[in-house]
């Protein structure tokens, strides 16, 4: 039986943690000067994927 395939661009925005999936926060790339401070502090949160969506990237990341 041929090995399963990871999918590459879930592996590059997904991490598996002890509680699930952590992802990146949108937002916190460029044009932060105008952005205010509670905003960008607010940001630096780490975020989880939601339990709906758990067994969606389970499928996109066999190995995980």
């Amino acid at each position: 039986m041929p090995k399963m395939k990871t999918n590459r661009a879930a592996a590059k925005r997904f991490r598996k943690t002890a509680n699930g999936f952590k992802r990146g926060q949108s937002h916190r790339r460029h044009i932060l000067t105008k952005k205010p401070s509670k905003r960008k502090r607010q940001l630096r949160r780490e975020m989880h994927v939601h339990e709906t969506d758990q067994d969606r990237i389970k499928q996109l990341l066999p190995y995980a």
